[in-house]
């Protein structure tokens, strides 16, 4: 179970590096193995470049080597991202967390020759980002077994598209260096039965232990127990993005004392009603 870290702000809307930082030990304590830092749920189109490099340097010093962190890399000018690339310092990194191109909506030749590119100058693996509900376009199957079979440096996707017959195409005839993790909490569970092998996850910043316990008891093919506790979040799933991601981990992790319930335009946080009942769901998880 991957974590895709929320930045938390301040009621002035500046970085609170302190709630960032307890979050982070929260997270290594609590069983997450590998960190997704300045994603989407990061809020990461509105933060500084000097807030990103903060933010990237502050996650390296408690991690300390001891899981892997994956940071967000990707937009839709392929030369800017290549050149990001090339002239960063992704020493202190593991990977990459590329998104498909976002509003341009290129062809799935175009797709592929973006990640081609990508790949080729990426000093560290590549994990692509499929998730059409937020970009636009939808990479197929075919253009992500290409890339996975042409570019040995492309290591996994996160798949949110939803497409189960899509997902499950992939997963059948990926290269055995290729791996594919789910892109949505909510289906996890049926995906690593279907030969998934994790998550990026969105709730996992509020439970980890408990999210990680399912995805681990899944993976062991212990669907038994992993179900359970899949039912027992399904309602939490529907309301972390009933007002957008992350306005609904943010209600979530401000109800449990971690972090003030702050966002930056655009975005903004979720309605009463929907921090109301987040708030009668903790209650009773408890």
């Amino acid at each position: 179970m991957g974590i895709a870290l929320i930045t938390p702000f301040k009621s002035d809307f500046s970085v609170d590096y302190e709630a960032l930082r307890h979050l982070v030990r929260y997270q290594i304590d609590s069983g997450a193995d590998f960190l997704a830092i300045l994603v989407t749920t990061a809020e990461t189109p509105t933060l500084t470049a000097e807030e990103k490099e903060n933010i990237k340097q502050l996650v390296v010093e408690e991690v300390k080597g001891q899981i892997p962190i994956v940071i967000g890399c990707g937009g839709n000018n392929t030369q800017a991202v290549v050149n990001e690339l090339q002239t960063g310092d992704y020493h202190d990194v593991d990977a990459i967390l590329s998104v498909v191109p976002y509003y341009n909506k290129p062809s799935q030749e175009g797709l592929y020759q973006h990640f081609k590119a990508i790949a080729q100058a990426s000093p560290v693996p590549v994990i692509l980002y499929n998730v059409p509900g937020r970009v636009g376009v939808n990479m197929t199957a075919a253009t992500t077994l290409r890339l996975a079979n042409d570019c040995e440096n492309i290591i996994a996707i996160k798949e949110a598209s939803g497409n189960f017959d899509q997902i499950d195409d992939i997963i059948k005839n990926k290269p055995r260096h290729f791996n594919v993790l789910s892109g949505d909490d909510g289906i996890t569970f049926p995906l690593i039965t279907l030969g998934a092998v994790g998550v990026i996850s969105v709730i996992g910043n509020a439970f980890p232990k408990e999210f990680s316990r399912m995805v681990r008891l899944a993976i062991e093919g212990d669907y038994q127990n992993a179900l359970p506790i899949h039912h027992r979040f399904a309602e939490l799933f529907k309301l972390l993005f009933v007002d957008g991601n992350p306005a609904g981990v943010k209600a979530m992790l401000n109800a449990m004392g971690r972090c003030e319930n702050v966002l930056r335009l655009p975005l903004v946080p979720t309605r009463i009603t929907t921090f109301e009942k987040i708030q009668s769901i903790l209650n009773s998880l408890k």
